[in-house]
């Protein structure tokens, strides 16, 4: 067993977004009738941060998130707010398309750059500057959309050709936009950023690279564009700031746009992509076996996310263990954690669960983590 730490990553973690509370439903849809003011939303939403991140600290974790209560999706404080020249549309499914494997699908939303990719300053700053002041015992964490996610949505036909004509310094001014975020977190105290990196596991799903193939993308060379992207944007990074990397295949109100295992993409992902920690969807046969964590590198940590937030039943412990020490097969148990397999709302709507559920999850998380690991 490995010495205990008080530095990221934790053995027992969580990603990101919770569900929002009926509070702060309540309050905007007030706001947007125009009964309250952008203030009083704000009270609520502070009250509520301060609610989920004293239930991590009570559950035992030594993470907090602010659940991510300020945003409308877990993009919105980056890819739509803090960078000028890029919008979004929603468009309709195909291969595109979000399903829950019950026949129900949800559209796609498609980014669009119409003009320079240039960073429009920090709403994140502000909003991990509050997390860091309610938490008591966690360390504080952010997470911000991952850089290949608008290109993949988008590809070159949504990406002007008039202001890019070539893409490399699309890639360029997006790292740019990024090392200054990061700048400015770090000012707010910040020293763990988790990026949401949704795309490059979803390019091992036959029915995405077909997508990709009928708009002219060989999935094989986003494969090393996207690794290049996350590389140059993890480059820029404070040195003291722990930067992590979660891949998923969707998570959109119960719904998933990819399945697949990594075993296409394990190679790069886990020997060339530069961060120390991968938090990986493991929640059901469709993220595949653990055997292609055979291909990570020797000072890489999993964070195992083995307990499902798109169902509401409960992961019974031993399947928990089981599936902890099946992975330890392949990765050393020392350079393994634990966590629920992606954010519990994505977006505001979030997944089909309660909150009694959410904290069942997260209590189990605690649970097995405490037994399996000392430090945890």
């Amino acid at each position: 067993m490995s010495a205990p730490t008080k530095n990221p990553p934790f053995r027992a973690e969580t990603i990101g977004s919770f569900l929002r509370p009926p509070a702060i439903k309540q309050t905007r849809a007030a706001l947007a009738e125009g009964k309250l003011t952008s203030a009083e939303l704000t009270a609520v939403e502070d009250a509520q941060i301060r609610a989920i991140v004293a239930l991590q600290e009570g559950l035992g974790f030594k993470v907090a998130t602010d659940g991510e209560f300020r945003r409308s999706t877990y993009s919105e404080n980056f890819t739509t707010s803090g960078l000028s020249g890029v919008s979004a549309q929603y468009v309709g499914g195909g291969d595109w398309a979000y399903s829950d494997g019950k026949g129900g699908s949800r559209t796609a939303r498609i980014p669009v750059v119409g003009d320079r990719v240039r960073y429009a300053g920090s709403t994140n700053a502000a909003d991990f500057s509050f997390l860091k002041s309610v938490v008591k015992t966690a360390t504080p964490k952010i997470t911000l959309p991952g850089p290949c996610y608008i290109h993949y949505r988008s590809g070159r036909a949504n990406i002007s050709m008039d202001v890019y004509p070539n893409l490399a310094d699309f890639w360029n001014d997006l790292a740019s936009a990024y090392h200054a975020e990061f700048k400015a977190l770090r000012e707010a105290g910040c020293r763990y950023v988790q990026l949401d990196e949704t795309s490059i596991v979803k390019l091992g799903d036959p029915k995405i690279q077909r997508a990709l193939a009928a708009r002219g993308d060989d999935w094989k060379e986003l494969l090393e564009v996207y690794t290049d992207a996350m590389n140059a944007i993890v480059d820029g990074a404070p040195k003291d700031m722990h930067i992590g990397m979660h891949l998923c295949r969707g998570n959109q109100a119960g719904h998933w746009q990819a399945e697949g295992g990594y075993d296409p993409v394990a190679e790069r992902l886990f020997r060339k992509v530069r961060v120390p920690t991968y938090f990986l969807e493991y929640d059901s046969p469709r993220a595949g076996s653990f055997e292609p964590l055979k291909a990570l590198a020797d000072d890489k940590t999993v964070v195992l996310g083995i307990v499902s937030t798109k169902v509401a039943a409960l992961e019974s412990a031993d399947f928990v263990r089981a599936r902890v020490a099946d992975a330890a097969k392949y990765v050393p148990l020392e350079r393994l954690c634990l966590s629920p397999q992606c954010g519990f709302a994505s977006s505001v709507t979030g997944n089909p669960l309660t909150m009694d559920d959410q904290r069942a999850k997260l209590s189990r998380v605690v649970e097995i983590a405490r037994e399996t690991w000392r430090d945890a």
